[in-house]
């Protein structure tokens, strides 16, 4: 692939790459390395794409299974919280709005699909085509993960 070609991908949907990590880490500093790793793999395998939205949906797919394989490393497993190292540190950034909050606080498996499905535009179908899900589960995680929305959201407000 060229450079100019791998710039403009970058330009054009490193947000996007960017956001999808971010929901599915809910890290800044996984998300950056998800962002990286997936536009390395779009470099060395320099994949032939039939129009725009190919592009994106290719991109968003590998930035999923990259982030993916951040929660497989085998550190992760090793992985101490601060607190039982006996470090103090600051709470982390708490993300701006309550809704977002409340997306990131979904448990994982639901917030892929709201962020594909609400935030990047995409249809329950193209959502579950780039998750590598069934349309129905796709569905029905959204149907579940509305509900636990709204339980927090009106839990927060009273």
């Amino acid at each position: 692939m060229e450079r100019e070609e791998a710039e403009r991908l970058v330009a054009q949907y490193g947000s996007a790459v960017y956001r999808l990590a971010y929901a599915r880490t809910g890290s800044r500093e996984d998300a950056e390395d998800v962002t990286q790793e997936t536009f390395l793999r779009l470099v060395r395998s320099s994949p032939v794409f039939q129009d725009g939205a190919h592009e994106k949906a290719w991109l968003l797919r590998v930035a999923a299974h990259c982030a993916a394989d951040v929660f497989r490393a085998p550190w992760r497993k090793r992985d101490l919280p601060l607190e039982a190292a006996g470090a103090s540190v600051p709470p982390p950034e708490e993300p701006d709005g309550s809704v977002l909050s409340a997306v990131l606080a979904l448990p994982e498996k639901y917030r892929l699909p709201v962020h594909l499905f609400y935030y990047e535009g995409y249809s329950i179908k193209e959502a579950a085509a780039i998750l590598g899900r069934r349309e129905g589960t796709v569905r029905a995680q959204l149907t579940r993960a509305r509900a636990m929305l709204r339980d927090r959201l009106e839990a927060e407000r009273t």
